[in-house]
């Protein structure tokens, strides 16, 4: 008895020691030379820094379409490799106060925060606060509300909501700080936007003023206004909508033993564009982690060639429309999956693996993983043996932090698979002062270290698909436990 024991721990010894060479071997075909070879594509000027629906991010998708090509990769949207779909851009078109022949433009002399526009020119009835908290006579109007910055009004304006106010002005006191929010955030929102959603005309009207403008609409000195005055003014807010095609990029690779399990790996390939004239290159948020995805997938495929797997499917997804908000990723989970959530294993996010944080200038042997235990406490475990199996990296999970102010868990293409109950891993290198600024260039990338971390994702990819047991979700276990 205890010869078979003994035998049959050497088999299995032995297998477990051949399917770590095998993942070994693969995972070195990531490079840091091929990575910087993709990357000096997708991230050069020729790309106009991919912005979501242009020329750039169009570019780009056949790039990375046309690697998947070449890897003899599955095309699995009815034999495409492109996912497309439209969103909605969103243009300012004229928005204005008018008494008798007098306009106050926004932009100019206030901002208009909201999705929602009016049936043209439209008189709107503005009340001040009241102090006592009576909200009887705030129905129908908006509601004004005087304060020294911006923030700290939420639990009075669901207040207001509640009482019938259908929008709010706040009033800034502070001259200063009224033009450097005018300063900072009305060329933003001048910007067409993107979005999936419709236009929605019951979203919250958002106005923000100056006490010259309040005592223009109040029709007296700012100094002179008491709760409770009503003003009524001509108010008018429309938009230009024209819908704009997108995107997503999906290379499949078939598993061997369990084709209907599917891990999906993903990143986002579009980037912000260019902006006053300055090409945004976006060259580690995300070309980064685009181009990890296209030298993992190229790693699973050499496997595959030689007949070592995978055992389980594994969807390459690059998505766009990440930075107007995750729309790629929704796109795919809430409305064209395709393939079955419930037969999704695990969606592994990777965004922004390029640099070295200011944290780690002593040891840019790291990454953060952020979400890992959050659906799976198996797939965290796993995670850290693979790492210390065979990348050996500090896995920092500062951001993981449900108390972390940045909630970076909320920010990323993962999150759309999280809420459906996929169990996740972000990695991501943290932040650093060309993000988002046309300083986010190709220069500034750590090669070598960003091999390390795209073999991890890798590593942990390859022992998801290839496990006998798929990954347990267990948050509701945890819960309990924790509440035990």
């Amino acid at each position: 008895m205890r010869k078979i024991t003994f035998v049959l721990g050497l088999i299995v010894a032995f297998g477990l020691l051949a399917q770590d060479k095998t993942a070994i071997k693969f995972a070195k075909t990531i490079t840091a030379d091929d990575l910087k070879e993709h990357l000096s594509v997708l991230a050069s000027d020729e790309y106009e820094g991919r912005e979501t629906g242009k020329k750039g991010q169009k570019m780009a998708a056949e790039y990375i379409a046309n690697h998947f090509k070449s890897l003899g990769l599955e095309a699995p949207v009815d034999g495409s490799y492109f996912q497309k779909f439209n969103l909605t851009e969103s243009s300012i078109g004229s928005v204005y106060f008018r008494k008798g022949e007098e306009k106050k433009d926004g932009f100019e002399e206030f901002i208009y925060y909201s999705k929602a526009e009016t049936m043209g020119e439209e008189y709107i009835s503005i009340v001040m606060s009241e102090e006592d908290g009576d909200l009887s006579n705030y129905e129908g109007s908006y509601v004004a509300y005087v304060t020294d910055q911006l923030g700290g009004l939420q639990e009075k304006i669901d207040q207001a909501k509640e009482a019938g106010a259908v929008g709010f002005v706040v009033v800034l006191k502070n001259d200063e700080e009224f033009s450097s929010v005018l300063t900072r955030f009305g060329p933003y929102l001048k910007r067409p936007s993107l979005g999936l959603d419709q236009r929605d005309n019951e979203s919250d009207k958002m106005i923000i003023a100056d006490k010259s403008l309040a005592a223009w609409m109040f029709d007296k000195a700012f100094e002179e206004i008491k709760p409770g005055d009503k003003a009524e003014v001509v108010f008018n807010a429309d938009y230009l909508d024209k819908p704009i095609g997108t995107e997503n990029v999906l290379g499949f690779l078939k598993g061997t033993e369990k084709p209907d399990e599917v891990i999906v790996i993903t990143s986002h390939y579009d980037h912000v564009g260019i902006i006053g004239g300055e090409i945004h290159n976006g060259a580690d948020d995300d070309g980064s982690g685009t181009v990890s995805v296209l030298e993992i997938a190229e790693a699973f495929v050499e496997a595959a060639k030689k007949k070592k797997g995978p055992m389980r499917s594994v969807l390459f997804m690059t998505v766009t429309g990440e930075e107007k908000g995750l729309l790629g990723s929704r796109y795919y989970t809430d409305t064209d999956p395709v393939f079955p959530l419930e037969n999704t294993v695990v969606n592994l996010n990777i965004d922004m693996v390029g640099r070295i944080d200011d944290a780690h200038a002593d040891n840019s042997d790291y990454i953060y993983v952020i979400g890992s235990d959050k659906l799976s406490q198996e797939l965290h475990e796993l995670s850290e043996k693979i790492n210390t199996t065979y990348t050996g990296l500090e896995l920092d999970y500062t951001y993981n932090d449900e108390n972390d102010p940045n909630r970076f868990y909320y920010r990323s293409d993962h999150y759309n698979f999280a809420k459906n109950n996929i169990p996740i891993i972000f990695y991501f290198n943290g932040t650093h002062p060309d993000y988002h600024k046309s300083t986010d260039t190709i220069e500034k990338i750590a090669f070598d270290t960003m091999e390390k971390r795209a073999r991890l994702v890798f590593h942990t990819g390859w022992e998801i698909a290839n496990r006998a047991e798929r990954i347990e979700v267990d948050k509701e276990k945890l819960e309990k436990e924790a509440g035990e």
